[in-house]
């Protein structure tokens, strides 16, 4: 009887083993926990269409809305470890256990990095009619008009909600908050002038400002972004050490054969690695900086209590 235990045990390792080293042999699906149309939806097509060339199997790009991003993220920590099925998914991996009471995975625990796409640099937009031209007159003309003045975000906890809130509470003011689902019905009420401002990511930003919808006073990142290099950012405004930037990742359900997530990163750095994807890439708002899959645990462990006091500054209650 233990023979034969023995013997199927060893089969199983084998023909895993066996599938690992012909991998992929189908369809590889990206998990979006997000609405199509999104910056993340828009990334996580463009690096699909050339993963799909250098794997040599369609990946395509499944969107799963909901709970922040949580449902999506949890339907790819329970999926079965074989890298066809994989997620990509920005900061809100580290900020969703600050947020969710009963959140039933662990970022760390339950997934497997494959590589960093890119670090996005949060964007303050105003309305285009919105009188300041930039963070000092804002500052002012809020502090002046807090009453008047309307912040839409796309949703509690994500990462247009934790700038917006961080701002406001740098600069010692407040105004009406106004909640979305997803960053673009809050780009269309800020786009029609219902609200005065938003945070949101390059990915969206950029097309809004070429076409003259909306106007930029701010970028996030420490330095200025390459995409909009006209843009100051909020540090030099006055507020020295604001930084919020967030990052997109792909990662797989915890336990890949290392043969699998050796292709699956290579697959990545190469796509990353192509001119014509990087250019697309940036055109899109994406200033690219590819890191092989060892950056996610040290970042996460990091974040995570970096992020927990963020949202505990913001006064944001838990769901």
């Amino acid at each position: 009887m233990i023979k034969r235990l023995l013997a199927g045990l060893a089969a199983a390792l084998f023909a895993a083993a066996a599938a690992a080293q012909d991998y992929p042999t189908h369809t590889i699906s990206i998990v979006v926990p997000f609405a199509a149309g999104g910056p993340t939806d828009t990334v996580t097509r463009l690096v699909a269409q050339s993963m799909t060339k250098t794997l040599g199997q369609t990946v395509i790009v499944e969107n799963v809305a909901g709970a922040g991003g949580t449902i999506g993220v949890e339907k790819v920590a329970k999926a079965k470890p074989d890298g066809y099925t994989l997620l990509l998914m920005h900061i809100g991996i580290s900020t969703s256990p600050s947020l969710y009471r009963n959140l039933r995975y662990d970022p760390v625990k339950d997934l497997d990095p494959i590589g960093l796409v890119t670090d996005v640099p949060m964007t303050l937009i105003g309305k285009k009619d919105f009188p300041p031209k930039d963070m000092k007159e804002l500052i002012t003309y809020v502090k002046a008009n807090k009453d008047k003045v309307t912040y839409a975000n796309a949703g509690v906890g994500a990462a247009s909600h934790l700038c917006g809130m961080l701002l406001l509470t740098a600069i010692g003011t407040d105004v009406t908050t106004v909640p979305y689902k997803g960053t673009g019905p809050a780009m269309t009420d800020l786009i029609g002038g219902q609200v005065a401002l938003s945070f949101d990511t390059n990915v969206a930003a950029l097309p809004m400002l070429r076409a003259g919808h909306v106007k930029a006073l701010a970028v996030t990142s420490a330095r200025r972004s390459p995409s909009l290099p006209q843009v100051p950012t909020v540090a030099e405004a006055g507020y020295p050490g604001f930084e919020m930037l967030p990052w997109i990742t792909i990662v797989a359900p915890r336990g890949l054969p290392p043969a699998v997530q050796k292709a699956l990163g290579k697959a990545l750095a190469d796509t990353l690695a192509d001119a014509a994807i990087r250019a697309d890439l940036e055109k899109a708002g994406v200033d690219v900086s590819y890191e092989p899959g060892s950056f996610y645990d040290a970042r996460v462990a990091k974040e995570l209590p970096l992020l927990r006091a963020y949202v505990h500054k913001a006064n944001i209650p838990l769901e």
